[in-house]
């Protein structure tokens, strides 16, 4: 069969499975390995240079992984790395010099930001965040030494999905790199090669991973920037264990399943948000009506769990009563997993070119797999709280 016609679900369930190395088992074991011995000279010399002279350039544990991921998103290679902001930093770095210019989003991971505006910035690369809305108006922003457009669609926090063609498109006539952020829309529901990106960076922590724990990012690229990345990558040391790349390939194998779920539950939970009288709008590209619903339409297959809830404005103590008695959704700075989680969120000191038009609090909800009406009952009871404190 043609690997390429297949379909992402039964991708899933069999890429990355090496079974002339490890003897036919459905799941590639755990290589924990740091030296790699070799019967004689002549071996020891065949390989050098390669993948297999040394643990840390990986193993059959890390190397399923990165098959699997690769092949599913339609990258030439994949490289595992410690974080997904680590991925976002390794992937900067490996395409800028000093004296380059950068145009990053505005709607960015602070994370990503911060390390612009530092450590870029001490190495003499200029970084100018541009409108997420521009589109192929971002030619408007090019100069000479652009080198990198940065993209993540959705936004970080405000869910702003970017017309990504439209910004290859431009980058590309001007020999630019387009690297995307993909962490929101995965392998599964975003094929970023196809819309015109050359490097696509994950958190695998979030939906990859699916099970809050591990922490690991994922680079991909074209087959033209893999040396190029991989050789930088390999100059910082970057490596994982093989037990967590062990537990992302395995939470990988459901991660259509998962998603699915995720998605579903979301939108009835988004559905219920609505109509309540406290919600001013929902930030959720797959709803219907919500800012960003055409594109999606257009460019997503699918969506995940997480989204926004823009809230009239209301007394911030109302709002920490609301979340200090959530039962079942927990309060943290991650998501992806299986459970649901909740935060109170203010985009406005993270924006630099554009300005984050607040009408109230902001919530960020990422949806688990818990059952939905379940879930409502628990934001129904948050909802209570919050309305009885503004009657106070």
């Amino acid at each position: 069969m043609d690997r390429k016609k297949m379909h992402s679900e039964t991708l899933l369930a069999h890429s990355g499975r090496i079974h002339d190395q490890v003897g036919g088992t459905v799941n590639t074991p755990v290589y924990r390995a740091s030296t790699l011995l070799f019967p004689t000279v002549g071996d020891l010399k065949s390989v050098y240079g390669t993948l297999n002279t040394y643990g840390r350039h990986g193993n059959p544990t890390t190397r399923s992984l990165e098959m699997a991921l690769a092949e599913l998103e339609g990258a030439s290679g994949a490289m595992l790395t410690p974080s997904g902001l680590s991925a976002v930093t390794t992937s900067l770095m490996a395409c800028l010099k000093p004296g380059d210019h950068l145009l990053m989003t505005d709607s960015v991971y602070d994370p990503t930001r911060s390390f612009c505006d530092e450590t870029l910035a001490r190495f003499g690369i200029e970084t100018t965040y541009y409108d997420p809305a521009l589109g192929a108006n971002i030619a408007g922003l090019i100069r000479p030494n652009t080198r990198v457009v940065f993209v993540e669609s959705p936004g970080s926090l405000t869910f702003d999905i970017q017309d990504i063609p439209a910004i290859a498109e431009v980058a590309h006539a001007h020999n630019a790199i387009v690297i995307l952020d993909n962490t929101w829309g995965t392998p599964v529901n975003f094929a970023s090669f196809k819309h015109g990106v050359d490097i696509s960076v994950h958190a695998a922590t979030k939906y990859i991973v699916g099970h809050s724990d591990v922490l690991m990012g994922v680079i991909m690229t074209t087959e033209a920037l893999f040396p190029q990345v991989r050789g930088y990558y390999k100059q910082l040391g970057l490596t994982v264990s093989a037990d967590d790349a062990y537990l992302a390939l395995r939470g990988l194998r459901t991660l259509s399943t998962r998603l699915e779920r995720h998605q579903r539950n979301a939108m009835i939970v988004a559905d219920w948000l609505q109509a309540q009288p406290e919600v001013a709008q929902i930030l959720y590209p797959a709803l219907p009506g919500a800012p960003g619903h055409d594109l999606w339409k257009r460019d997503f297959t699918g969506a995940c769990g997480l989204f926004g809830v823009q809230l009239y404005d209301t007394h911030e103590k109302a709002v920490h009563s609301m979340l200090d008695g959530m039962e079942l959704f927990g309060m943290g700075f991650s998501w992806g997993g299986f459970e649901s989680l909740i935060l109170h969120t203010n985009p406005t000191p993270h924006r630099t070119a554009t300005k984050w038009e607040s009408q109230g609090p902001l919530l960020r909800l990422h949806i688990g797999l818990e059952n939905p009406q379940d879930l409502i009952a628990d934001l129904q009871s948050g909802f209570e709280r919050l309305r009885s404190f503004n009657n106070i």
